[in-house]
């Protein structure tokens, strides 16, 4: 059975994002944000979230404008606040847990490209290039709090109880009780375990 366009991106297969699926729900998340970052109205505005992503947890606070691209791709816990100026590359899944606190400015990117820079384009029978896009999921597990401007790459899971620094790039799976930062983020320290 062929996969969907969509189904690829989110196998993290090279899929072709001219698709008129995914163009469809570019759309989509494009016409809805707005009504998330600007409405005044709380009952439009919530209505508009839970519309554009695909989980909504109790107590969500979204503080400040956000960027998603898919938006249905976007799983938040309970009790989640975000900052202003929070981009989510949800190229494919991100998922948040509960109680994750992410400040301004951080990133999510789930989109990758080759190393090799000569698997970065395709060519389409025409001739027309085409940029070779691939993405992997990203978890976020329960009571964690990611610094202003931290990123975080597509493919890494981020355990419970964990503190990101300010400024890191997470490009690895980061363990439960731990504390990380620096370019890429390595250990800083243990934290007690939760209770």
């Amino acid at each position: 059975m062929t996969k969907t366009e969509h189904e690829k991106l989110l196998a993290g297969e090279e899929y072709n994002y001219r698709d008129p699926g995914i163009r469809q729900m570019l759309s989509r998340a494009r016409k809805l944000l707005p009504q998330v970052n600007d409405l005044n109205d709380l009952e439009q505005r919530n209505k508009a979230i839970y519309e554009l992503f695909n989980h909504v947890g109790k107590n969500l606070v979204i503080n400040g404008k956000i960027r998603v691209l898919y938006g249905n791709h976007l799983t938040f816990g309970d009790d989640d606040f975000i900052n202003d100026n929070v981009r989510f590359q949800d190229s494919n899944l991100i998922t948040l847990g509960d109680r994750v606190i992410v400040a301004p400015d951080v990133k999510f990117y789930c989109g990758e490209h080759a190393i090799d820079a000569q698997q970065r384009w395709g060519s389409y029978e025409n001739g027309k290039k085409y940029l070779i896009s691939f993405t992997e999921p990203i978890s976020v597990g329960n009571d964690v709090w990611i610094g202003g401007n931290a990123t975080i790459i597509g493919g890494v899971h981020i355990g419970n109880n964990v503190i990101v620094a300010a400024g890191a790039v997470v490009n690895r799976d980061v363990p439960d009780n731990t504390i990380v930062g620096g370019v890429p983020a390595k250990k800083i320290k243990s934290l007690t375990p939760l209770k």
